[in-house]
């Protein structure tokens, strides 16, 4: 390192003070021999030593005047900060904590992921038009898409725990890519199927909400559920910008341009991730923020965190599965299955013009971004579980609402209630199962749980339209919802949670990152 490199700060200047005291150290430990009959005073053992010189991370003027033996012990075991930077490098110089940039890119995959996903449901009339596809046709392959997706969760996790988020997330929007390039080209009604249904829906699982709990658990220990509700935010915001973007482009130039922008996003997003994301704050010499690790150059890096994973047959037998996967169903049902599908139309059925109707989803997912941030937010500061209920008698509250609602303005109050807990589930919900099954096997355990999730999804799609086709309304399948709801705010006050161990002031885990 060239003198007066570090010269215009304080950190620089404690850094050249390292070494020069290093340098120091080591000429003495060249120059001096120990005594013949071993009487050095006070000798430290090598483990002990460096296990004190690694407390908070710092160099060896943190220690006061020290004997020959514990300067020969740091001379040659403990590396200054400058030596560890030479090693191992940011793929990205940012003067905050680095976990942050790989927010940033989980956040815009799964955004993207979104997107795309979700993109046939817009280009249901134009296929219609052009190919004379029937609507229950076209709508067949979207519900593939959403099958295969929930279908996806567990592979998903299961790979993000063995390869890491790195490669899942270049491989599934490289799989995405290719499977909306090739609908600019397909002529029959296989290539839907399996284009927008096969190959974009278990590609898009790759950046679903598996990817979010693996990104959050490994590089934050303070914030983590404030990580979990931004990325998670991620989902909406994705269909909220995409959507009407894509129904723009298809008014204008056709739903092949629509395809084309789709692709060109993907492919922009690859190399991004692809140079930028870190699988692990140890791949970039750091700890997960807020942990009380320490890193440590000596060994070689490894993921983040002591705890082994643990298998699915395990997790099976734990009653904290159970009652995760059993309210997550529920949490499916009455979002995707029923609000999701059937809310349009109810409100069609009590008088509401579909415009207003529209709009009152527009409301819903602006308020989402709110709610589900909050979640995170909150389960920083309060029990998962506690607030997993809450948001599920929440919900409960707004299902029971709706059946009486007949014009915008009980609608637009059912909006507000409803959005700001639509995706508020996740956040404590990932936690939940970190928290218990340790954060190297989250990733493949909550992907089974989120399939339970698309599961409770598909059966109460269809059995909402039963209803309405038996009864000729959607009231009792409203009510039933509510019920539901009610009913897994007591399964998710009944989960046993483990101890939670205290966390350290985030100022270690700045030097850390320094």
């Amino acid at each position: 390192m060239k003198a007066g490199t570090h010269s215009s700060s304080p950190r620089g200047t404690r850094r050249k003070a390292a070494d020069v005291r290093l340098q120091t150290v080591r000429l003495m430990a060249q120059t001096h021999r120990p005594r013949p009959d071993n009487s050095a005073p006070e000798e430290l053992s090598r483990e002990s030593f460096i296990r004190l010189t690694k407390t908070r991370q710092r160099s060896i003027f943190d220690f006061g005047v020290c004997n020959f033996h514990e300067f020969a012990l740091f001379s040659t075991n403990v590396e200054t900060s400058a030596e560890v930077t030479s090693k191992v490098r940011l793929p990205l110089s940012v003067p905050f904590f680095y976990g942050w940039v790989a927010v940033t890119l989980s956040f815009l995959s799964t955004l993207v992921g979104a997107g795309i996903r979700s993109a046939p449901t817009v280009f249901i009339y134009p296929l219609e038009m052009e190919f004379g596809w029937s609507r229950a046709a076209i709508a067949f392959a979207i519900s593939v898409n959403l099958f295969l997706y929930g279908l996806a969760a567990p592979i998903s996790g299961w790979l993000l725990d063995r390869f890491g988020p790195r490669y899942v997330m270049v491989g599934s929007l490289g799989l995405m890519a290719v499977g909306v390039g090739l609908t600019t080209v397909m002529q029959e009604y296989w290539h839907l199927v399996f284009l927008w249904g096969a190959v974009v829906g278990l590609a898009a699982g790759g950046t679903a909400s598996v990817l979010s709990a693996t990104v959050a658990n490994r590089w934050f220990v303070a914030h983590r559920g404030l990580v979990l509700g931004i990325l998670n935010s991620a989902n909406s915001t994705g269909q909220l910008i995409f959507l009407p973007l894509m129904m723009t482009i298809i008014v204008t130039v056709g739903w092949r341009g629509g395809s084309v922008l789709l692709l060109v996003v993907a492919l922009a997003l690859m190399p991004v991730v692809a140079l930028l994301m870190r699988d692990d704050p140890a791949d970039v010499g750091l700890v997960p923020y807020g942990s009380a690790q320490t890193y440590d150059p000596a060994r070689p890096p490894g993921p983040s965190g002591e705890s082994e994973r643990v298998p699915l047959v395990r997790a099976l037998r734990s009653s904290t599965f159970w009652l995760l996967a059993a309210s997550y169903f529920v949490c499916g049902g009455t979002a995707n299955g029923l609000v999701g599908t059937h809310l349009i139309p109810h409100s069609i059925d009590r008088g509401i013009p579909e415009v207003a109707a529209a709009a009152t989803v527009g409301v819903m997912g602006g308020l989402n971004f709110v709610g589900t941030t909050l979640s995170g937010w909150m389960i920083d500061r309060v029990s998962p579980k506690k607030w997993l209920a809450l948001v599920y008698a929440l919900r409960g509250l707004s299902l029971f609402i709706l059946p009486f609602v007949n014009d915008f303005s009980g609608l637009f109050v059912f909006a507000v209630i409803y959005g700001l807990d639509w995706f508020a589930t996740v956040a404590p919900t990932i936690a939940i199962t970190s928290d218990t099954f340790g954060k190297r096997s989250v990733g493949s355990i909550y992907g089974w749980i989120f399939l339970s999730h698309q599961l409770g999804a598909a059966l109460m799609a269809t059995g909402a339209g039963v209803i309405r086709v038996w009864l000729g309304q959607y009231q009792f399948a409203f009510l039933m919802g509510g019920l539901m709801a009610m009913i897994a705010a007591c399964l998710a006050l009944s989960i046993r949670t483990p101890r939670q161990q205290p966390q350290v002031s985030p100022v270690v885990t700045e030097t850390a990152s320094a």
